[in-house]
């Protein structure tokens, strides 16, 4: 999985397209990100034990071919690439060559 936790990325396609937010949670046997402020649903919640109704608003998993990296140098998406330097793999972006 070449996205990690706190990655700033944007939507490609979607209802959510061209909002950015970072990267809460990977699920990578899904081949899917939670990513924050979008793709979120309602859940209604039905009154128990004293406690009242309510609706609550969370963020559902969205697959990782809808989102971008977020390169902050050139304020445009890019993709992950890795290169492999003194042994040890780091990730670039794949524009500019640059450590992520």
């Amino acid at each position: 999985m070449k996205y990690k936790v706190g990655d700033e990325v944007i939507v490609m396609a979607g209802k959510d397209k061209g909002t950015r937010g970072k990267i809460l949670r990977v699920l990578p046997t899904e081949g899917k990100a939670v990513v924050q402020g979008v793709n979120f649903y309602t859940r209604h919640v039905k009154p128990y034990g004293g406690k009242v109704g309510e609706r609550i608003r969370r963020e559902r998993p969205l697959d990782i071919s809808k989102i971008a990296i977020w390169n902050v140098e050139t304020s445009q998406p890019d993709r992950i690439g890795y290169q492999l330097k003194d042994g040890e793999k780091i990730r670039i972006y794949k524009k500019t060559g640059k450590k992520i």
